[in-house]
């Protein structure tokens, strides 16, 4: 008498939602993503491991290497800077400003725009620095 055998049978787990769905998240993220490139003066920002990436504020205070001084694209004097920042506040995101400084600007020339922002009610002063891997 011959018994019959029965095979067992290995449990199979069908992936192919799963894949389908990794993929369609991929799509979503990739398209989402924005890529910033940022417009402006030709600055040698100051190098900081310790540097952090943020968001992009919508004003940015350009300090270039001869000394000059722009506000976005407007060039301002150190004088009037104050003024200028006073008359814009409202406008600012969580009164932010950016402060990009070329690395041969005299540091009491840093001090001397820093001091103007913080008279003129800037709440939050962030001063923009490049990653040590960044190009120049």
């Amino acid at each position: 008498m011959q018994l019959k055998i029965n095979k067992k049978r290995k449990p199979v787990i069908n992936i192919t939602s799963l894949i389908d769905v990794l993929f369609l998240l991929l799509i979503f993220f990739m398209v989402s993503s924005t890529f910033l490139e940022e417009p402006g003066m030709k600055l040698t920002l100051p190098e900081a491991s310790s540097a952090e990436i943020g968001e992009k504020k919508e004003f940015t205070l350009y300090l270039t290497a001869i000394g000059d001084l722009f506000l976005n694209d407007s060039p301002v004097d150190v004088d009037s800077l104050e003024n200028k920042i006073k008359t814009i506040l409202p406008e600012m995101k969580e009164q932010t400003l950016t402060l990009k400084a070329d690395t041969e600007v005299n540091h009491g020339k840093v001090v001397k725009v820093m001091d103007k922002a913080r008279l003129a009610g800037v709440k939050k002063l962030v001063v923009a620095t490049s990653t040590s891997g960044e190009k120049k």
